[in-house]
């Protein structure tokens, strides 16, 4: 029985590393090895994934571009439509998008096809799959927003009844904290080849 257990994990292993070839990790990203990532992922420099971070292009390519922060536990999925599946004819994949500075906060899930710039999904938000958010909207914690909408820019939504707000200013873009992470992070974790094998951070 252990040889047929250790079979299976090194299996598993293999099943993995197929998987995640297909990611494009640009130079001066920081991927930790710990973090899942699944399918055409195309992910910009000075990105940073944490590990236990998932990111799973099931449904078509996923593209993260500059400076995004992805935290532990956070989840981005281009997921079939409901009642669709891989094998029902006539589903094409559409490409996921996501721009420069958005944050992803601990343990929040992302399915919106269409991210601008410096958005913050918070902790433990959910947002789907017919959502557009625009630029420098805050999707306050636990907040759910499934519906079929563009979130117009700056918009705020918070609190339990998920009200609504729009703000004066975007909020900032995290580039004091994506340096620190830059930094520290190699320090503790494997990261994850980046496209010219270079997984050093950019130097100041």
């Amino acid at each position: 029985t252990v040889d047929t257990s250790i079979e299976s994990k090194m299996a598993d292993i293999n099943t993995k590393q197929i998987m995640q070839r297909s990611a494009k990790i640009a130079a001066g990203a920081v991927v930790c090895v710990e973090s899942e990532i699944r399918g055409d992922v195309t992910i910009g420099p000075r990105t940073v994934v944490h590990p236990k971070a998932r990111i799973l292009a099931d449904a078509g390519p996923i593209i993260i571009g500059e400076g995004n922060l992805i935290e532990e536990q956070a989840l981005i999925r281009n997921a079939f439509p409901e009642n669709m599946t891989p094998d029902s004819e006539g589903v094409e994949p559409k490409t996921m998008t996501i721009g420069t500075n958005n944050v992803f906060e601990v343990g929040c899930k992302s399915q919106a096809l269409k991210i601008g710039d410096n958005n913050v999904i918070e902790s433990k938000a959910e947002v789907g799959r017919n959502v557009i958010l625009t630029s420098g909207c805050i999707i306050g914690a636990c907040c759910q927003v499934n519906t079929c909408e563009l979130i117009p820019e700056n918009t705020v939504i918070y609190g339990s009844g998920c009200m609504r707000r729009v703000q004066t200013e975007r909020p900032q873009p995290q580039t004091l904290q994506l340096d620190f992470l830059m930094k520290i992070l190699p320090n503790y974790h494997h990261l994850k080849k980046t496209v010219k094998g270079n997984a050093t951070p950019a130097k100041n």
